[in-house]
């Protein structure tokens, strides 16, 4: 099996106890130990004890990457333990212990990712079925609290869901589970009552109060999770018996509600603490049972398989495996986008501005939290030129730059482009194709700008007339867009030809506005009519490319990136973004020069829309009419 360039770190935190590991080559675990968070001052106190304990059998060894499961949700930089008192910048601590990569994941995320490396000996089926592949797998793991999460396939990956799912209602299914409920309400205080509260270790402590109030046991022993479920499997004790009855009940019916909501056709997993050490019981147990009684979908959920996880270092597993998609990642296309677009982008940097660039590049997440004050001394700037920085990769400033930056960090991608390859049938094509549109359109999404979208609208708005500029394949989104603004009877005019292009811009005027649409943003035949416009004292709008001359030379530009190679096929992607783009527009002018028609969405099929002369119409341009619905202006020119 081959061996890692160097031994990746691996650790898993809780409340009570830091697990750490040093992985040697893909799933070989060595130099395992349990440390007691209780006797170190603070995370970094605890690695640094474990690195010191460890013998190398090579001499010095050096460790580059390390990823770090906690019990704890991960958001930003800062990580806050909720169950200790444990915190650190994730950006810092990769610093301080001289790492080039450090990877913080909640537990359970680790857990779901966990899932696919698994091998028959590292789970137990539970009951029938068969489990589906590739398909969206369900986990559900009960211990201080109830895990929910997911995990759905993409591409030769998957996607790990992170959820709150045990924190949705309980709901009885007997008279005695209404019992439990009343219980429950009378004293947690609460009238939310969720799984969490019941399937998880205090919610096994809260099921053996109600029952023994229920079955009038006075005085019962008040007794923790662990010796409720000894006193039950060691001793047969009848209350604590029906505990762990009740117990593995509720959990078949939070995993069968969760099967059916993910279509979990792949399987449901069990983890946690609690469940594994039920062993054979839990075999027997209601759980199966009260799994499959799903009304109608008995049938859909008796083909679900249900397994519990047996493997003792199942999060190791799961950390390792994201720790090494992030780093194939990172090989592949190095940093987040906006990462990458300034790694692209040096060579067009003032000096300044390169400094700021290295500084980001070095210390994305410390940026991510630092005002402009501390990011210009870092960086030896003035606070201006950091914000010159922020607008030379498309960004309105400062704010805008680190929304998009928080986006690329943290690797959440719900569409991911996929492949096609001859051996796909017809029906596989056309999946990964609109997979892979689908991709595109949500990144561009998540690159929207709200103020320069604003602006470009204000623009439009104000327009005495709007010439729309664009050539070659690109021609058809300036023709499309005329079409939708003259159906607002707003002076428009598309140009496609070079030579018409330069005789309209030399006849635009100020108030005037030029929409130049241009996938890469190089044109010289379009920077020309850029020139000539501004010349003219019109203002131009491009849609276009970041980091591009015609984004720069623009008065907005609202920015579109997709890179299509246009020897081997036509830019379809590119087209269709840039038409979503005039849509976007199209809506907002739309909006602003009648909010009221924001209602006509509510105008179901089959029902007129407004007409001139019909009561409470009014005619907002000439061949348009107020009630006009905004998905009706949206759609393209056929």
């Amino acid at each position: 099996m081959p061996r890692f360039d160097s031994p990746r770190l691996l650790a898993d935190i809780g409340g009570t106890y830091a697990r750490f590991a040093l992985e040697t080559g893909p799933g070989e675990f060595t130099q395992m130990a349990s440390l007691r968070c209780a006797d170190h001052a603070d995370f970094h106190a605890a690695v640094r004890a474990y690195l010191g304990g460890l013998s190398w059998q090579d001499g010095n060894q050096q460790i580059a990457h390390a990823a770090i499961a906690i019990a704890n949700p991960v958001e930003g930089d800062r990580v806050r333990m909720t169950n200790y008192h444990w915190q650190f910048s994730i950006d810092e601590m990769r610093q301080r212990l001289g790492l080039d990569t450090l990877v913080v994941v909640n537990d359970f995320t680790a857990l779901a990712m966990a899932l696919p490396r698994l091998a028959e000996v590292d789970v137990r089926q539970v009951g029938g079925g068969l489990a589906r592949r590739p398909s969206v797998i369900g986990l559900l793991g009960a211990g201080t609290g109830l895990g929910v999460s997911g995990l759905i396939p993409a591409g030769e990956g998957w996607i790990a869901l992170g959820t709150e799912g045990g924190h949705v209602n309980f709901g009885p299914r007997d008279a005695r589970e209404m019992d439990i409920l009343q219980f429950a309400w009378k004293h947690l205080d609460q009238d939310h009552v969720s799984y969490e509260r019941l399937i998880s270790g205090p919610g096994l402590e809260l099921i053996y109060k109600a029952l023994a109030d229920r079955n009038g046991v006075a005085g019962a022993e008040p007794l923790g999770a662990p010796a409720i479920t000894q006193r039950a499997l060691d001793d047969g004790d009848t209350l604590c018996l029906e505990t762990l009855e009740v117990f593995c009940g509720l959990l078949g019916t939070a995993a069968a509600n969760l099967a059916v909501t993910l279509g979990s056709l792949g399987g449901i997993y069990i983890g946690g603490g609690i469940v594994p050490r039920l062993g054979e019981y839990f075999d027997r147990s209601p759980f199966r049972a009260r799994f499959e009684d799903k009304g109608r979908f008995r049938d859909y959920v008796s083909a679900i398989p249900t397994f519990v996880i047996t493997a003792e270092h199942a999060t190791f597993k799961g950390a390792s495996a994201i720790l090494e998609n992030q780093l194939r990642h990172l090989q592949a296309s190095p940093g987040s986008a906006i990462l990458g677009q300034i790694r692209r982008a040096r060579s067009e940097l003032s000096p300044a501005e390169l400094r700021v660039a290295d500084l980001v590049l070095a210390q994305p997440r410390s940026v991510l939290n630092d005002p402009i004050a501390e990011i210009a001394r870092a960086a030896g700037v003035s606070q201006p030129t950091v914000i010159r920085f922020c607008r030379s990769l498309g960004c309105e400033g400062l704010s805008d730059f680190k929304l998009r930056l928080a986006s690329g960090l943290t690797g959440t991608v719900p569409v991911t482009h996929t492949q096609v390859n001859t051996n796909d049938s017809m029906l596989e094509l056309g999946a990964k194709v609109l997979g892979n549109t689908a991709s595109a359109i949500l990144q561009v999404r998540s690159h929207l700008n709200r103020d320069t979208i604003d602006r470009a609208t204000e623009m439009l708005l104000a327009a005495s007339r709007i010439e729309f500029f664009a050539l070659g394949h690109y021609g058809v989104v300036a023709q499309d867009a005329q079409f939708k603004f003259l159906r607002f009877g707003m002076p428009c005019g598309a140009y496609t030809d070079p030579r018409l292009q330069l005789l309209a811009a030399d006849v635009l005027r100020e108030g005037d506005v030029a929409v130049v649409i241009s996938s890469g943003g190089r044109l010289p035949e379009l920077l020309q009519v850029v020139e000539k416009a501004q010349e003219r004292g019109a203002k131009v709008v491009a849609i276009t490319a970041s980091q591009s001359p015609l984004a720069r030379r623009a008065d907005v530009a609202l920015i579109v990136d997709h890179v299509e190679d246009i020897e081997t096929h036509l830019p379809m992607v590119s087209r269709i973004l840039h038409l979503l783009v005039i849509d976007i527009l199209a809506v907002g002018v739309a909006m602003r020069r009648n909010p009221d028609s924001i209602s006509a969405l509510a105008v179901g099929p089959g029902e007129d829309e407004a007409k001139p002369g019909r009561p409470g119409a009014s005619s907002v341009a000439p061949g348009v009419s107020a009630a006009t619905p905004l998905a009706r202006l949206t759609s393209h020119s056929r």
